[in-house]
């Protein structure tokens, strides 16, 4: 049980770690309290929580991927390495894909809903 509550640490101290030093994983941290709030004021249905929910997560776990990859990649190649400056920028793009999926399915949720508050004004 102790080893399974030190895994959690680790785990909170690698979040804590990103949240530190990466300023794109604060970014998506607002983004998501943003799509929170949003959803709260704007009453999503249950449907669309999972699908906001899991957004929020696929975007803020590829960050943590992607912040454990460069971590990696400027300990075993801390001078410029072409390879090196590659595997940074496709992780980078696997961020990018999930924020644009996450910034579609937003759209698909939130615009309508504040199209239609903007109507009945």
């Amino acid at each position: 049980m102790k080893k399974l509550i030190r895994g959690f640490g680790y785990a909170f101290k690698g979040i804590g770690y990103a949240t530190a030093t990466q300023v794109n994983f604060r970014i998506h941290l607002v983004a998501s309290l943003t799509a929170t709030l949003l959803g709260y004021a704007l009453h999503v249905s249950a449907n669309e929580w999972i699908w906001i929910i899991f957004c929020m997560a696929l975007v803020l776990a590829a960050e943590l991927f992607n912040t454990a990859i460069e971590v990696l990649t400027d300990l075993v190649s801390p001078e410029y390495n072409k390879k090196a400056g590659h595997v940074k920028d496709v992780a980078a793009g696997g961020v990018l894909v999930t924020a644009i999926f996450a910034l579609i399915t937003g759209t698909i949720i939130f615009l309508p809903k504040i199209l239609a508050l903007i109507h009945a004004a």
